[in-house]
């Protein structure tokens, strides 16, 4: 079994993009060779919920780089207390990959969230594309944006990342263009596209920037938007849904980037 990874919020990182911890706090000064208390709902999460108890190693980490490790001291139903023995930081991911994804209906929306997540995307902007069928008045958007902030958050300690994804407000097609604009390397998914997605050459450094569309495709104008600065490619010779073309295509850019 892997270590169980918390957010703590004062490890010298900065705020992540999808949480705060309260009741954090470290005794005795320097982290390194300190007791870390873990308190607030991360420590309540660890104590009665994982039931981590005393002596099983655990890691902390501020989402943005920096990570503490060590073994539980002290378990309660408040929290937990870490012996902390080993700390460091991972520096910030290169090339970036982020991925504009039209806003998935019910379920769909959490897969691709929690998928892109694991597979390592640094940002996920949501996209309200014209066949994504999202009414975006301020209450569902902010209930929207607090949804997939809170499942990038989890997702990212499931999959034990050290630099948490962010999840932009929500993005019109022209501020996608812009984003597309101002790219290392433009990817527009599309169907119809006669370009394979695995003849690209991901740059070293800079901004990947991936566009998902809706179930019902890229709409005509959006497309022509989008071509101005991207040539839009295919992923396969099958076409996947919104929730899962995002996860396949960033892996395949990763596999030939920072995966190697």
């Amino acid at each position: 079994m892997g270590v169980a990874v918390f957010f703590h919020a004062d490890l010298g990182g900065g705020e992540p993009g999808g949480g705060e911890l309260a009741g954090a706090e470290v005794a005795g000064g320097e982290l390194a060779g300190a007791e870390v208390v873990l308190g607030g709902s991360e420590g309540r999460h660890a104590a009665v919920v994982r039931r981590i108890g005393t002596g099983e190693r655990i890691r902390l980490t501020d989402g943005r780089g920096s990570w503490a490790e060590g073994p539980v001291v002290l378990a309660g139903k408040s929290g937990v207390t870490v012996a902390v023995d080993e700390r460091g930081t991972t520096a910030a991911p290169d090339p970036r990959v982020v991925v504009v994804q039209a806003l998935p209906k019910g379920e769909r929306a959490e897969l691709a969230v929690e998928m892109l997540t694991e597979v390592g995307a640094d940002v996920i902007v949501p996209w309200n594309a014209e066949r994504s069928q999202f009414r975006a008045n301020p209450e569902r958007v902010e209930k929207t944006l607090a949804k997939w902030r809170a499942w990038a958050f989890e997702a990212g300690k499931q999959s034990r990342r050290t630099w948490f994804a962010e999840v932009t407000p929500i993005a019109s097609t022209a501020e996608v263009a812009r984003l597309l604009a101002g790219a290392a390397l433009p990817v527009v998914l599309h169907e119809e596209a006669t370009t394979p997605l695995a003849s690209l050459q991901p740059p070293t450094t800079g901004d990947i920037i991936l566009v998902i569309g809706p179930e019902g495709g890229i709409a005509p104008t959006e497309l022509a938007a989008f071509t101005t600065y991207a040539d839009p490619v295919r992923l396969g010779d099958t076409v996947l849904r919104t929730s899962t073309a995002g996860v396949a295509a960033a892996a395949a850019l990763l596999a030939q980037s920072r995966w190697r």
